[in-house]
């Protein structure tokens, strides 16, 4: 898969993230995973997927990264064999039939495809009618860029302020897309879907390398899994319903 000029490809989340916890908590208080096909896009290490491993009746994860996938397959707990299945593909196809899974979900991924509308076509053709599909893009409001920019004289991550500068002139340096919620929402209804909510991640602060200062700030500012305030989440949660869902 070609990437766009400067945009990169995505790093996974790591094991035991506060990140993940909060993600899995949003998603199953919107969706029931028991007993459901369920398909995460973009999986990475599966150190997200496996969180719902438990309650589907069957789980795929798939991603374009060799290095991701023989690690996924290193976290399998034994009771889980057979039951989540990791998958390398090329970043266009997903290697299922349609109308394969009932829930779909695809973490701080769709900013790094190399097409956005393919992708969602591509997971349109996977989801069941009436199948629910998750997802979180990065939010245009945090104060930080958190996937970094190519930029002459600031070549580190978490560029503050970055994010806020117009589409025209992020997209010229980023090094992934960025979205504010009617970009999100008008993508998605473009490609069919009906987005039954859409929010804001409160940011989880896993990058404050300060202890103390973490806890408070998860203690107060940064407590609830969800907020009204763009400006204190690092994403943008959505849930949607199949196209054609009634």
């Amino acid at each position: 898969m070609t990437l766009p000029a400067h945009i990169a490809a995505g790093k996974p989340a790591e094991f035991g993230q506060e990140l993940l916890q909060r993600r899995a908590r949003i998603c199953r208080g919107r969706v029931s995973f028991s007993g459901q096909r369920v398909l995460d896009y973009g999986c990475g290490n599966g150190a997200q997927t496996l969180l719902f491993g438990c309650d589907a009746a069957t789980l795929m994860g798939v991603d374009i990264s060799t290095a991701s996938i023989e690690e996924f397959r290193t976290h399998i707990p034994p009771a889980l064999t057979g039951t989540v299945l990791p998958v390398l593909f090329d970043g266009t196809v997903i290697p299922a039939p349609d109308a394969s899974f009932d829930i779909v979900t695809c973490f701080e991924v769709l900013e790094h495809v190399g097409n956005e509308q393919q992708t969602l076509r591509e997971i349109t053709r996977v989801l069941k009618p009436h199948g629910a599909f998750l997802l979180t893009v990065p939010n245009k409001g945090w104060i930080f860029e958190t996937h970094g920019a190519a930029l002459p004289v600031l070549p580190w991550n978490r560029v503050p302020f970055f994010s806020w500068l117009p589409h025209a002139i992020h997209r010229k340096f980023a090094l992934a897309r960025i979205y504010r919620r009617r970009d999100v929402a008008d993508l998605l209804r473009a490609a069919g879907f009906r987005v039954e909510h859409i929010g804001y991640v409160t940011a989880p602060l896993d990058v404050l390398t300060i202890p103390w200062l973490q806890r408070l700030l998860r203690r107060s500012l940064f407590r609830n899994d969800v907020t009204s305030w763009s400006i204190l989440a690092t994403a943008i949660f959505v849930h949607c319903s199949a196209p054609g869902t009634p």
